[in-house]
């Protein structure tokens, strides 16, 4: 089957064809037909599945042509990475149609978003935050919304957006179309989506919690100090070009950016914490082999568009399971394949048990590789400190990448770990 057989105009099809695809995923054959047909719909899928596309399309052919200037589809994310993701994939599928689409989000100047509100929208993607803001100055009306989306809905009450979430469906119409689309099934996105959505067809394209099935999954236990060491020996050894690395805070994400750096690993952080512009910068870089890690807090967890992503590390296991089904789904996306590395350290067992336990399966341990330990040398203008200077700055081509900085002062290797020693180098 392919997607002009699921009842989608030309227009759109062609614009799927331009993007690369001709064969609809199992979540886009069971959605698309029901958001055609008006349903309310309750989908659960993980990351990478083309879900984006799967509302998208349908929603983007129930408009039909531009019509006055409130927002007709309201599709409501978590993060601004994700508003931002979303929002390309409706440019790109809607460019042979008239329908006008705006994303707003928080972390940026308003006044831009309200000028663009001023002129007028058919589909609006938005973060919670910032669409009450704007709706609570009256720059936008939702009195018009036909199709409502709520996207990574689990993610949504991770975050504590439930309230918003009841304040933004106080300001829609009561007679709409609802989505929600979610990777997990939990107690309380059943309890939301009873509250939400009228008569749905629940759509689930693989089972509760299940990660992708062509990640590769392996683990390593060792002491928290030496953790670093090892991610170093692992990037440099196996010539990782792009990996994305997750920690548990964002100071954490911070220091580990810059020691990577420091150890001749191109590397920024992205968190929170850290300014829209500075997020988009250090994205554009990884996406473009300019850094070789980005080192990443639960933010980054979804939302991220990096095709075909090799590898996945939890430098810190995720103290909630789910979370690390979300973590590894960066990488095996589309049919690509990955590998998921995770560095557990003793505080972390338990974590790693709650792990298994989700996945019903075992995550294989590693027998440790001879890596040096090295001291750093002393500090210099790293990767994080010139995303402030030239945030576009590369390595001269051909230039090759320094596998160790520094005096190495300890050789570290599985059999030693276990006696509890490190020999001198």
């Amino acid at each position: 089957m392919n997607f002009s057989d699921l009842g989608l105009k030309p227009e759109l099809v062609t614009a799927v064809t331009e993007k690369g695809y001709s064969i609809p995923t199992p979540i886009q054959l069971a959605a698309i037909p029901a958001v055609l047909a008006g349903r309310d719909v309750l989908a659960g899928a993980q990351t990478g599945t083309g879900k984006t596309a799967g509302f998208v399309l349908p929603i983007l052919q129930q408009l039909g042509s531009a019509q006055g200037t409130a927002p007709r589809a309201l599709i409501l994310t978590p993060t601004r990475e994700l508003a931002a993701q979303v929002a390309e994939s409706v440019r790109h599928y809607g460019k042979h149609t008239r329908l006008r689409s705006l994303e707003i989000f928080g972390g940026v100047s308003e006044r831009p978003q309200i000028a663009a509100l001023r002129h007028g929208c058919d589909i609006l993607i938005a973060t919670p935050g910032r669409l009450l803001d704007l709706a609570n100055q009256k720059f936008v009306s939702l009195a018009e919304v036909q199709v409502f989306v709520l996207d990574e809905a689990d993610r949504m009450l991770d975050m504590g957006f439930i309230h918003d979430i009841k304040r933004v469906r106080a300001l829609l119409p009561p007679v709409r179309q609802n989505l929600l689309f979610s990777a997990t099934y939990s107690a309380d996105i059943r309890k939301l989506a009873q509250n939400l959505l009228r008569n749905p067809l629940s759509v689930e394209v693989a089972p509760p919690n299940r990660t992708a099935d062509k990640v590769e999954q392996v683990s390593y236990r060792l002491p928290k100090e030496h953790k670093r060491h090892l991610l170093a020996h692992l990037i440099n050894e196996g010539n990782w070009h792009q990996v994305l690395v997750f920690t548990r805070t964002k100071h954490g994400a911070n220091r580990l950016a810059e020691q990577l750096d420091r150890a001749g690993i191109p590397s920024l952080p992205i968190h929170g914490n850290k300014s829209q512009n500075a997020r988009v910068r250090a994205l554009a870089d990884f996406k473009d082999n300019k850094i070789v890690a980005l080192v990443a807090t639960e933010v980054a967890a979804r939302g991220l568009d990096i095709k075909e992503l090799p590898y996945v590390v939890n430098y810190e296991l995720p103290n909630v399971p789910e979370d690390y089904v979300h973590r590894i789904g960066r990488t095996a996306r589309a049919g690509s394949t990955g590998k998921a590395v995770s560095l557990v350290s003793p505080d972390e067992a338990p974590y790693l048990k709650d792990i298994i336990k989700l996945l019903g399966k075992d995550i294989p341990g590693q027998p440790l590789p001879e890596f040096r330990i090295t001291e750093p040398p002393p500090r210099q203008h790293s990767a994080t400190q010139q995303q402030t200077q030239q945030p576009s700055a590369q390595r001269p081509a051909g230039q090759p990448r320094h596998r160790q900085h520094g005096r190495p002062n300890q050789r570290h290797s599985g059999r030693q770990q276990s006696q509890g020693r490190a020999r001198r180098a």
